[in-house]
């Protein structure tokens, strides 16, 4: 079978309603879910380190779950097994005329779930990196445990968890493809559905490996400013342009505090 170079062409730059529809689905998964496995991951590292024993042992046996177990099984067990299980049944719900089915209420619980066993572990990697000297130091001074995490901990250790997060991001953006399983209309499905309607396999796929390569790609550009902006604030000049990023180029100068000097002389 020759590649058909029109039919790939006129569905990259010119994609019909529902492969739109399917793209735009796709990133409002992504973005709800990672939103909300960030504030149960962040519950669960502070779980982690509780000094409650019986909360570190629910978030460690809920972590090992979650992480020890595919994605797709849990898709299926969430929205299918629980139903067929009389546990519970997602319904479609009707939001001010916005219908949300039930199957992408299932694809953002399962995400989030899924997702946010590993956003935890970097959380807690990246509170645990800030030397407990801060937070005695900031105890001491009269803080609260929750200021001191608000005002010293979190503003520290973001800028370490800000690369792992956007990998993270990156990954669940790569995930939501698996969401065809319990019958989301997202991009993937979408594009199995065109190659069984047109039988040009190839080229549509082609086609959706290009969306979702421009998605991660834009992603990891968005992510770089932000890391950019976040090292400037601790005076790290990040020299790496984003397309050095994605292509493996090499920085031009190496990252280095900018330290300056102030009308009397002294470092700053």
């Amino acid at each position: 079978m020759n590649f058909d170079w029109g039919f790939f062409w006129k569905n990259l730059l010119t994609p019909g309603a529902p492969f739109l529809q399917g793209l735009a689905l796709t990133v409002l998964i992504s973005v709800l879910a990672m939103a909300g496995a960030l504030v149960v991951g962040l519950v669960i590292a502070m779980m982690r380190r509780s000094t409650f024993a019986p909360l570190r042992v629910i978030a460690s046996l809920y972590i090992w779950l979650i992480r020890g177990t595919p994605l797709l099984v849990q898709l299926v067990i969430i929205y299918t097994g629980f139903a067929a299980a009389n546990v519970f049944r997602f319904q479609d719900v009707d939001l001010g005329g916005i219908l949300i089915k039930a199957a992408i209420q299932a694809a953002i619980v399962g995400l989030i779930m899924n997702e946010s066993a590993y956003i935890s572990e970097i959380i807690r990697a990246g509170l645990d990196s800030v030397p407990v000297g801060q937070t005695e130091a900031a105890q001491a001074l009269g803080m609260s445990g929750i200021s001191a995490m608000r005002w010293i901990i979190l503003p520290q250790s973001l800028r370490l968890m800000v690369p792992p997060l956007g990998n993270s991001f990156n990954g669940l953006m790569k995930s939501t493809s698996i969401l065809s399983v319990i019958g989301v209309s997202e991009m993937f499905l979408v594009t199995q559905s065109i190659s069984a309607a047109s039988f040009r396999t190839f080229e549509i796929f082609a086609v959706v490996a290009i969306y979702y390569l421009a998605l991660t790609t834009i992603w990891t550009i968005i992510q770089s400013a932000i890391e950019k902006k976040l090292n400037a604030r601790v005076g790290i000049v990040t020299t790496a342009s984003p397309w050095q990023r994605l292509f493996g180029g090499r920085r031009s100068a190496p990252l280095t505090p900018v330290t300056t000097l102030s009308d009397s002389g002294v470092l700053k």
